[in-house]
């Protein structure tokens, strides 16, 4: 076989290493943790190409809403470089839903921490009766929905590690302020997947359009000890708390206010606080070479031979 014949996987490599571009360096940095959350996960690349080959289809089917239905194929196959059998045997999947109600447990939980009456002098949340006029479990619970029975959502709670409850008394207490449901892994896959795929939205949004779409600001910092880490945590902490329970009240009463006046309810907003640390490449570089010079055997005085 001739070396001068490549394969299209060889040549599409070329032509993204040769195209050293903001873009190819952004995709590298967005697409390294999912391999990593895959991997962690055993989803091989032939299942993640699958998922990605349906969003581009999607997206571009998306791009054109009120082209023809009829030439929506060739569109499609022209827009993403997929051949048209694959586009029309992605086309007929069912796409899979994507709830866009928060569950009830987490929706119960910002209440229970904003809402005055049921925080005790110190602004922590109370431990509260099980039962009985507000402030109580059962109260808290039929002001978030009244579809679901307020035993079964303390179950739900429960089971998430979320709340306990002291039988003797008939109370109930927060084992943590936050719905981070650490034992139930498909939950927090369904977080990841709200959080991250909304703040990409927005992200993207702006670089499309106008830079001014959403807002999407981040601060940025090094050359910091692990000891001033531990100083900063705290400090976002607090600000998401005072954060959080500005909006939750502040946002209920405008659903109710919509709902009074009659408008259309067909909006929905996230607004989130996120964090992230870790040790720079150049910090371990740099402690490496420290300890290699520290170590490093004297040179001999001797002539080479």
């Amino acid at each position: 076989m001739s070396d001068s014949m490549t394969t299209k996987s060889d040549e599409a490599a070329c032509d993204i290493n040769s195209e050293d571009t903001a873009l190819f360096k952004t995709l590298s940095r967005l697409l390294g943790p999912l391999a990593r959350l895959c991997l962690a996960n055993g989803i091989t690349f032939a299942t993640v190409e699958e998922v990605l080959k349906r969003a581009f289809v999607q997206e571009a089917n998306s791009l054109q809403p009120g082209a023809p239905e009829h030439g929506m194929v060739s569109r499609v196959s022209t827009a993403t470089g997929i051949n048209r059998r694959e586009v029309t045997r992605l086309t007929t999947l069912k796409a899979p839903e994507r709830a866009t109600k928060q569950p009830l447990a987490s929706e119960i939980l910002a209440r229970w921490t904003t809402d005055h009456s049921y925080r005790n002098q110190n602004g922590d949340p109370s431990k509260i009766n099980r039962l009985g006029p507000a402030p109580s479990f059962e109260a808290l619970a039929q002001t978030v929905t009244r579809d679901v029975h307020p035993r079964s959502m303390l179950d739900e709670l429960i089971r998430l590690e979320l709340v306990s409850h002291d039988k003797n008394l008939d109370q109930v207490s927060l084992t943590r302020p936050d719905f981070v449901p650490r034992c139930d892994s498909s939950q927090m896959l369904n977080f990841l997947g709200d959080n991250v795929g909304d703040h990409l939205n927005a992200a993207i949004a702006n670089v499309l359009h106008d830079g001014n779409s959403h807002l999407e600001q981040a601060v940025f910092a090094d050359e910091l000890s692990a000891e001033s880490l531990e100083t900063i945590r705290p400090l976002v902490l607090a600000h998401w708390k005072a954060l959080r329970e500005d909006l939750v009240p502040a946002i209920t009463t405008l659903i109710e206010a919509d709902k009074l006046a009659g408008r259309a309810q067909d909006q929905r907003v996230r607004i989130g606080l996120y964090s992230f640390t870790e040790t720079t490449t150049d910090s371990k570089t740099a402690q490496k070479s420290r300890v290699a010079r520290r170590f490093r055997k004297p040179a001999s005085k001797e002539n080479p031979k």
